[in-house]
């Protein structure tokens, strides 16, 4: 199945993604909170789970350097990042941001965690573009993609 890239670089994934990121933190400000709103330990494991999130998502970042893009499409001088996290997963920041989401839902609105799942969907769709992009640019991508198995999630497939 051929994933529509939206745009030459498959901006219009980032703009949706983005947008579903922003919807996502305004249910959680302005929507509405969780029945037994007060519950200590719902918020708290959202908290680890955000907190878990942080481990993906800024090693992810910053492993990237000067490749790193908001654009599914790699760029121009892009190097095949398949060390430190990306040595766990595939894609450590979009498995960072749904870590950060799902965390964040949990603590504040259950309008917020269906967003996440959204999100999740979107960021799904974007990963495959990507891969097949990066596949098409790096021709080991296909052996760094079946020895790290976890596409966004250590130990989740």
């Amino acid at each position: 199945m051929r994933i529509p890239d939206l745009g030459a670089r498959g901006q219009g994934w980032t703009l949706i993604q983005v947008g579903l990121m922003l919807a996502i933190t305004v249910a959680g400000v302005a929507g509405p909170t969780w029945p037994g709103d007060e519950s200590w330990l719902r918020r708290g494991v959202g908290l680890l789970i955000a907190i878990g999130g942080q481990f993906l998502f800024v090693p992810g970042l910053t492993a990237l350097g000067p490749s790193l893009t908001p654009f599914p499409r790699p760029l121009d001088g892009a190097r095949l990042k398949i060390d430190g996290v990306y040595g766990r997963v595939r894609h450590p920041i979009y498995g960072g941001l749904i870590l950060l989401a799902f965390g964040w839902s949990v603590i504040t609105s259950p309008v917020a965690l269906a967003l996440t799942v959204a999100l999740v969907l979107v960021l799904e769709v974007k990963s495959r573009l990507e891969e097949s992009m990066l596949e098409q640019r790096f021709p080991t991508y296909d052996a760094y993609r079946k020895r790290v198995r976890w596409r966004f999630i250590p130990l989740v497939h």
